[in-house]
């Protein structure tokens, strides 16, 4: 079937540098499930991310790094099935892609092969290089991933904002560059100075996704679950809330409770 205006079009790694070239901001949010993934792809986001997130936001564990290969797989094969528009980046979750190049492509094609997702998200810079590459020979669009890299926490020890000191930060300028001359069509950077953050976008050719980074790089991301509201304990700075679904949820899980305590659900019309 074919779509009915351009704007329906399926997102690709060439539309999305297009949309830099044009200074149309990019706006991303993570999806996890069939049932969010076909709303938030039916309210014209241009990119869904199936993070590894889902291992905090899905499973409850503290870090992103308890998640395994084949949860991602069957978050993004959920993610897929609903999505006709948004170009679908699953991230390779922490220990696929470390060990050696070999194994990060083996395990990348599987991700695609099995989930029909369009890209994949690494974080690291040179240190991942060689996987980098071997990924993107095998024909696999790969998205960067720089600053505060979660799958690292216990090496940084601490969530707070990356590059603030002038090494960090000009090793990330230096990595960003080296992702880009690799091959990588796109890049986020998470919890890192604005100015930096907006250096690196200005640098670069491809589109640059900011996750509290400010505003001057080419799009936003943010995790679902935050955005919505549904998560009242998270409050960085970089978070703003479009919803209160803690609230609405609750409210809603509370009125059934006592219809169903009180016997008026269900009532004669809700019966057969």
């Amino acid at each position: 079937m074919g779509y009915l205006s351009e704007e329906k079009k399926k997102v690709t790694t060439q539309r999305l540098r297009e949309m830099k070239q044009r200074g149309e901001k990019i706006s991303m949010l993570t999806s996890y499930d069939y049932t969010m993934a076909k709303i938030v792809d039916g309210a014209g986001i241009d990119v869904i991310l199936v993070g590894d997130s889902a291992s905090n936001v899905m499973a409850g564990n503290m870090t992103t790094l308890p998640i395994t290969l084949d949860q991602m797989i069957y978050h993004a094969k959920s993610v897929v099935r609903a999505v006709s528009h948004a170009l679908v980046v699953v991230d390779m979750p922490f220990g696929t892609y470390q060990i050696s190049d070999s194994e990060a492509v083996s395990n990348a094609i599987k991700i695609m092969k099995v989930s029909h997702a369009d890209a994949l998200k690494l974080e690291g810079g040179v240190e991942i290089l060689p996987s980098v590459r071997r990924i993107l020979d095998a024909g696999i669009p790969i998205m960067g991933h720089l600053g505060l890299t979660p799958q690292s926490i216990n090496k940084f020890g601490t969530y707070a904002v990356r590059a603030k000191e002038e090494a960090e930060a000009e090793k990330l300028i230096s990595d960003a560059h080296t992702l880009e001359d690799a091959g990588c069509f796109s890049l986020v950077l998470e919890k890192i100075p604005a100015v930096l953050a907006e250096r690196v976008a200005k640098e670069l050719t491809i589109p640059v996704i900011g996750i509290g980074a400010g505003g001057g790089v080419d799009g936003q991301v943010l995790v679902i679950a935050d955005m919505l509201g549904m998560n009242c304990d998270f409050t960085p700075r970089f978070l703003r809330r479009y919803a209160d679904l803690f609230g609405t949820i609750t409210q809603a899980v509370g009125h059934y409770v006592e219809d169903v305590k009180s016997g008026d659900f269900p009532n004669e019309k809700e019966q057969y």
